[in-house]
This record gives structure tokens, sequence and C-alpha cells, in this order.
């Protein structure tokens, strides 16, 4: 990626943040979508902004627990800051933590808006008839399952539909809390606003925690529906 000069690491506040920034730590300009920005709390805490509308100058840096792990290190806060800050020696763990909490406030509010379909026979039947974009397993969801679930995504496959994701990084306590009823094994998320919010935030949880590479062991495959 070209690298663009950009003459400060910081935004003027939430509503300055434009569509790209510059990774204070890289020195590389991506897409906000790709970045998170942090702000200094009242107690001089650095404090991740997942919304971007924390109020301060904003320091961004490219989304991944990498780059912020060895912002840390090199102290690239308390540079672009201008200032001391304190950052816990946990923070990527924390920021790990209320991304993942932010996906699965996206899938409560995508199960609310009706772009939910919970359990087996009703996932069949909306990749069948509706327009999915995800299949959600619970961690310790059993593999003939899945199985017959992938079985059914190539079967209903069209050239001219999206492709589906299939999610296994929740574990079947989250997943249940999300959506609001017990013992949810498989869901299929349809296509609407809700439901690309959701994605969204999960492409962003997966990208923290991958670094950004496509590795199928990350809990998501891409396959045509």
């Amino acid at each position: 990626m070209l690298v663009h000069a950009v003459p400060d690491d910081s935004d003027a506040g939430p509503k300055k943040a434009g569509r790209e920034r510059l990774c204070a730590l890289t020195r590389e300009v991506r897409p906000v979508a790709e970045m998170i920005r942090f702000v200094v709390g009242p107690d001089g805490s650095v404090v991740a902004d997942l919304k971007c509308n924390l109020p301060g100058r904003g320091l961004w840096l490219t989304g991944t627990s990498q780059a912020l792990a060895e912002a840390i290190k090199r102290r690239v806060f308390a540079r672009g800051f201008g200032q001391d800050v304190r950052v816990p020696a946990d923070f990527p763990d924390r920021v790990e933590t209320l991304l993942e909490a932010s996906a699965l406030d996206a899938l409560a509010i995508a199960r609310k808006a009706g772009a939910v379909a919970c359990g087996f026979m009703k996932v069949e039947t909306a990749l069948a008839d509706d327009p999915v974009i995800a299949v959600i397993h619970a961690g310790g969801a059993g593999a003939d399952g899945i199985r017959k679930l992938d079985a059914t995504i190539r079967r209903h496959g069209a050239p001219d539909r999206a492709e589906i994701a299939v999610i296994c990084d929740f574990d079947g306590s989250q997943i249940d809390l999300a959506l609001g009823r017990p013992n949810v094994v498989h869901a299929a998320l349809l296509a609407g606003p809700a439901g690309n919010t959701f994605i969204a935030r999960y492409l962003r949880l997966k990208r923290f925690r991958t670094g950004g590479q496509d590795n199928p062991d990350a809990g998501q495959t891409q396959r045509k529906a």
C-alpha cells in the first residue's frame, strides 16, 4: 500500500475523522473501517473509541492486535497525543472484548429486526428461500449439523447470489444471550441494514484477531449461496 504524506497523526475530533486516516504506527493511510480510533480519557488513560464519537483528538491505528501491541511497545500513544498517557498492560485483550461485545450487540439488534432465523430447520428453509448473508454456528456445534448446512448452501447456490459467511467464533452462551433464547446452535442472518451492520462488526473483530489474513481457522469461510 502506498504511504501518503499526512501532516498529523491525530484528527481534530470525531466529526473530523474523514474516510481515511493515517496509522500512527505504520504511517500508512487506510479506510477508517480497517482502523480503530483512540482518545485520552479524563484520567489520562487511552480509550478505544469504536463508535468514533468520543470528544477530543483521536489517534488512529490499523485495527489489529499486533498493531496495537506494537504501538504500546513503541510508546506511540504518548508521542501521538504529546503527553504522558496510561495504557493498561492488558489493553489489547480489553479492546478485543469491546469488539466482540460490539458484534454481539449488532447480532441482538438484527434479531429484533427480524433478520435472524434460529434452529437447524429454519436455517435450511432460509437458505432455500431467503437472501441469507451468513450462517452462524455456536462453538461446540456438531460436525454433522455443520456438514449438512454446508451441503444446503452448495445445493441452493447460484452464480447471481452473494457469498455467505460461515461464522463459528462465538460460544453458545454468547449466541443465546444475543438472540434471547436458549440452546441456539445454528442461525441464519438475512440481508438488510441490520444484518450488514453485524457483518461489518464481525469482520472488524476478525481483522483484530487475525491481522486481516483470510485464515479459515479464524472462524469464517466464504461459500457461494
